[in-house]
C-alpha cells in the first residue's frame, strides 16, 4: 500500500454518490429515448471528466425518478457523455461540508440508499462503460444489472478509497464480493488497484467486453463510444424482452474457492488473517482504512448485508474524519495542483536532446519517447549510449511481457529514439537536458558544448541536485534560457520533478521547462535556486542525524525499523545506501559549507572514510549493508563499514535515548529546513514543499508532508520537542525556524 501511495496517482472517491434531495436540473445528465430505452447520459459542462457532486447526484436522482414512472421506457442504458470518462470518482470537496462523524456517515447512508433504488429497479439498467470507471463510479456501475466495458487504456476500473484513507461508502465492500472471488475483492479494496475491462471481465464484475475500433484516437474513439451505445440499447433490450437472461456463473475453480472462504473458520483464520498481516507488515499499523475494509467486508459475509452496508456507513464517517485521511485528501489535492499548468505558454516541444546516457539521462529519454516527443540520447562514447539503449529496451520489454503495451506500440515508442555520439544530431531540439557527472567544471564544458549548436532560444536545462543552477547558468551565453530540471532515481517510477530557477531564468524558459514535465507526467514542483534546493536540502540534516544516531549506537537495522515504524517506506539506513555514500560525501560537505552548522549533527568525516574504503552503497554492493549475496534482496549488515563508524563513537544522552525522541529528533529536522525553506520563499506555499516531500524522499504519506505534519502533530508540542533537543545538543541543529516559532505562538495552522 505504501508504495502505491509513493508512486501512484492519488484518485477521488466515493463520499456522496448521489443525494436524496432533489432541486432544480443542472444540466449534467441528458436523456435520450431509442425506441423503449432511455439512454442517460452523463456530461459534467467545461470539465474533461465527470465527477460524482452535488449537482450530477441530483440530476441523476431526478432522471432516475422519472424513467421509473415512465410506461414508456422498458430498460435504461446508462453512460457518459464524454469518451474518455464515465465517473472519474466523487468531488472530494464534498466531503470538507461534513461537519463530524454523524454527518460524514450519513453521506455515506444516503449513498447507499440511492444505489439500492438503481439495484431494485424493475427495468434492467445496463451501464456502458468508456473511460475512467473510478471509486463511486465504479460503484454506481455496480449498482446497475448489467456491465458493458470498452477494452482500451483509458478505462480503468477501481476502487481507490483507500488510497485517500476511507473506504468505498456506497455499497461497494459489500456488492463487489458478490460478484469476483474474495481475494480480488481484498485486493482491488485493499490496494487500490486498477483492473481494465478485459480482466474486469475475467474477474466477474464486467459481463460483456466491447474491443474498441481504430486507434481510440481522434474519430476512432468517437465511433468506438458510439458503437458501445449501440451494443449496451441492443442489451438493455434483449434483457427487458427476456431473450438475454443474466448468467454470472463462475468458473469451476472460482465456485470451489467461494465455498471453501465462505466456511467461517478458513474465512477468519486463514484468507482474512492472510489479508490483515499483509496490511500490518506493509502499514505498520499507521493506516486504519485497510483494517477496516477487512471488518466491513467479514461483516457482510458473516452477518448479512444489512449489517455490512450499516458497518460501511459507519467507519466510512468514522475514517473520513481520521488524521490520516485529511493528510491523504491533502495530498491528492496537492498532486493535483501540481499537475496543472500554472506557468503560462512555453515553447513548443516537437524535440527533446539529453545529453549523457547514464542511468539518470536514459529515464529522462525513457518518460518522454512513450509521451510522441523525438528524443536525441547522446553519451561521449559508443559503450555509454550502448547501456543507456538496453536500459530503455528493458524497460520497455518489461512493459511488453507485462502486457501494459503491445509490441507494436513498443515499437512506435522506440522510433522516438535516436541515439548518437554525434552531437550535431541536437540542432533541432527545443529544449536539451544535460544529464552529466554533478562536477560543475564538466557542466561548463558541456553547456558551452550545447549552445554552440543549438538555436539561441534553446531551452538549457541541467540535471543536478545541489549545484547552484546560477553558478552553472555563468558559463551560458544566454543565461536566461538556463534552468535546472531535478530527476529522481528511477525516473521511470518517481513522479516529482523539482524545477529550479535562478534569478535570471526567464518565465517562457520556466513555462517550457514545466510543459515537458508536465507532457512526461510529472509531479512539477517550481522552487528557486538554493544551496541543495528544497529536497536535497531538506534531506541533509536529516541524514546528518542518522549518522549521529549510528555514532551512538543504533545499529542500521534498528534504524531501519525506527523510521519504517514511524512511516517512511524505506528505512534511513537503506535509503542512504540506496542513494549512494558517495553521494551523500558530498552533499554533506557541499551544504555544510553553504548552510552551516544548521545541517550539522554526525561526523560527515564517516561518509569520507567509507567512501575511500570502496564502501558507497548498493552501487559497489556494500555500504552500510553488503548486497549481492544469497537470494534477491538479501542483505546484512556490513561489519566493515560498522568499525568505521565506531571510531567515531559518542555516548547517546539518557533524556534522548527512546525510540519517539529518535523518531522526532530524525523529522523534526527535515520539518525545521522545509520551514526556512518556506520563509526564504524557495518554495511558493506548504502544498509544494509537502509533494515534493511525499514523493520526492518518502515522507510518511499519512503525516502528509512536514507543513501537514506541523497542523497534525502541533506547532507548539514540536516546538517543545526541539528546545528539550536543543539543550542536550548544539541549539543551532534544533533552534526552530521563525515561521514555525510564530505558528507555535499563535496556534496558527499552515491548512
Amino acid at each position: 500500500m505504501l508504495s502505491r501511495l509513493q508512486n501512484t496517482r492519488l484518485i477521488a472517491f466515493a463520499s456522496r454518490p448521489l443525494s436524496l434531495s432533489s432541486t432544480r436540473n443542472a444540466g449534467t445528465v441528458k436523456i435520450e429515448k431509442k425506441g423503449d430505452v432511455a439512454v442517460v447520459k452523463i456530461d459534467m459542462p467545461n470539465t474533461k471528466e465527470n465527477v460524482l457532486g452535488e449537482a450530477l447526484s441530483n440530476d441523476l436522482t431526478e432522471a432516475f425518478s422519472k424513467l421509473e414512472n415512465d410506461e414508456t421506457v422498458k430498460s435504461v442504458v446508462l453512460m457518459s457523455g464524454k469518451p474518455n470518462s464515465f465517473v472519474a470518482g466523487a468531488d472530494i470537496t464534498m466531503l470538507s461540508k461534513a461537519k463530524d462523524v454523524a454527518d460524514a456517515e450519513r453521506m455515506s447512508s444516503e449513498g447507499q440508499k440511492q444505489f439500492a433504488r438503481l439495484a431494485e429497479s424493475k427495468k434492467p439498467i445496463v451501464a456502458a462503460i468508456m473511460g475512467s470507471c473510478l471509486g463511486g463510479g465504479l460503484e454506481l456501475a455496480l449498482a446497475c444489472h448489467y456491465r458493458i466495458a470498452v477494452n482500451d487504456k483509458k478505462t480503468q476500473l477501481a476502487l481507490p478509497e483507500v488510497m485517500l484513507g476511507l473506504l468505498p461508502g456506497a455499497g461497494g465492500t459489500q456488492r463487489l464480493p458478490k460478484l469476483v472471488a474474495l481475494p480480488t475483492a481484498l485486493d482491488m479494496m485493499l490496494t487500490g488497484k486498477k483492473l481494465k475491462a478485459d480482466k474486469a471481465k475475467k474477474a466477474g464484475f464486467v459481463d460483456v467486453v466491447v474491443q474498441p475500433l481504430g486507434d481510440g484516437l481522434g474519430p476512432a474513439n468517437e465511433i468506438t463510444h458510439k458503437y458501445l451505445e449501440d451494443v449496451a440499447v441492443k442489451t438493455a433490450q434483449q434483457l427487458a424482452s427476456g431473450t438475454l437472461k443474466i448468467d454470472r456463473t463462475k468458473p469451476l475453480m472460482q465456485r470451489i474457492q467461494n465455498a471453501i472462504t465462505s466456511n467461517r473458520l478458513v474465512l477468519d483464520n486463514v484468507v482474512l488473517k492472510m489479508a490483515r498481516d499483509k496490511v500490518m507488515k506493509m502499514t505498520k499499523g499507521n493506516y486504519p482504512a485497510p483494517l477496516r475494509i477487512l471488518e466491513v467486508i467479514r461483516e457482510g459475509i458473516v452477518n448479512g448485508s444489512a449489517k455490512g452496508y450499516a458497518l460501511e456507513s459507519k467507519y466510512f464517517g468514522e475514517l473520513a474524519k481520521t488524521t490520516q485521511s485529511a493528510a491523504l485528501i491533502g495530498l491528492f489535492n496537492g498532486s493535483t495542483d501540481c499537475k496543472k499548468n500554472k506557468y503560462g505558454e512555453g515553447r513548443p516541444i516537437n524535440e527533446l536532446a539529453v545529453v549523457g546516457a547514464g542511468l539518470m539521462g536514459a529515464g529522462i529519454a525513457n518518460v518522454t519517447i512513450d509521451k510522441g516527443v523525438k528524443t536525441v540520447l547522446l553519451d561521449v562514447n559508443e559503450s555509454g549510449l550502448e547501456r543507456g539503449q538496453n536500459q530503455i529496451l528493458t524497460h520497455l520489454a518489461t512493459g511488453v511481457k507485462r502486457r501494459k503495451m503491445t509490441l507494436l506500440e513498443k515499437e512506435r515508442i522506440v522510433s522516438n529514439l535516436v541515439a548518437t555520439t554525434d552531437y550535431q544530431k541536437m540542432k533541432n531540439a527545443d529544449i536539451v537536458i544535460e544529464a552529466v557527472f554533478e562536477d560543475i567544471g564538466l557542466k561548463h564544458k558541456v553547456i558551452k558544448q550545447i549552445e554552440s549548436i543549438v538555436r539561441p532560444d534553446c531551452v538549457v536545462a541541467t540535471n543536478t541536485s545541489a549545484l547552484p543552477i546560477a553558478e552553472i547558468a555563468k558559463a551560458s551565453a544566454h543565461p536566461e534560457n538556463v534552468i535546472g530540471m531535478h530527476y529522481f532515481s528511477p525516473v521511470e517510477k518517481m513522479q516529482l520533478l523539482e524545477i529550479i530557477t535562478h534569478e535570471g531564468t526567464s518565465q517562457q524558459t520556466i513555462a517550457t521547462a514545466a510543459q515537458l514535465g508536465l507532457k512526461q507526467g510529472k509531479l512539477v514542483v517550481v522552487v528557486k535556486d538554493c544551496p541543495g534546493f528544497f529536497v536535497v536540502r531538506c534531506l541533509a540534516p536529516i541524514m546528518s542525524e542518522i549518522t549521529r544516531l549510528l555514532q551512538e549506537g543504533v545499529t542500521p537495522e534498528q534504524l531501519d525499523k525506527i523510521t519504517t515504524d514511524f512511516g517512511f517506506p524505506v528505512g534511513a539506513v537503506t535509503l542512504s545506501d540506496e542513494v549512494g555514500l558517495d553521494v551523500a560525501e558530498h552533499v554533506a560537505h557541499f551544504l555544510a559549507g553553504a548552510l552551516g552548522a544548521r545541517v550539522g549533527g554526525g561526523n560527515p568525516q564517516i561518509y569520507t572514510d567509507l567512501v575511500a574504503a570502496g564502501i558507497k552503497g548498493r552501487k559497489s554492493n556494500k555500504g552500510f549493508y553488503l548486497y549481492g549475496e544469497g537470494k534477491k534482496g538479501s542483505k546484512k549488515v556490513n561489519e566493515e563499514a560498522l568499525k568505521i563508524i565506531s571510531k567515531y563513537r559518542v555516548t547517546a544522552p539518557a533524556e534522548t535515548n527512546n525510540v519517539e525522541d529518535q523518531q522526532i529528533r530524525v523529522l523534526c529536522r527535515f520539518i525545521n529546513e522545509a520551514m526556512h525553506c518556506l520563509q526564504e520563499g524557495v518554495i511558493r506555499q506548504p502544498s509544494d514543499g509537502d509533494i515534493a516531500s511525499v514523493f520526492g524522499v518518502g515522507f510518511p504519506p499519512f503525516w502528509g508532508g512536514p507543513f501537514r505534519f506541523v497542523d497534525l502533530y502541533g506547532a507548539e508540542k514540536l516546538v517543545a520537542k526541539m528546545d528539550k533537543f536543543s539543550r542536550v545538543y548544539d541549539r543551532r541543529q534544533f533552534e526552530p525556524a521563525q515561521i514555525l516559532v510564530d505558528y507555535a505562538k499563535s496556534g496558527r495552522k499552515f491548512y
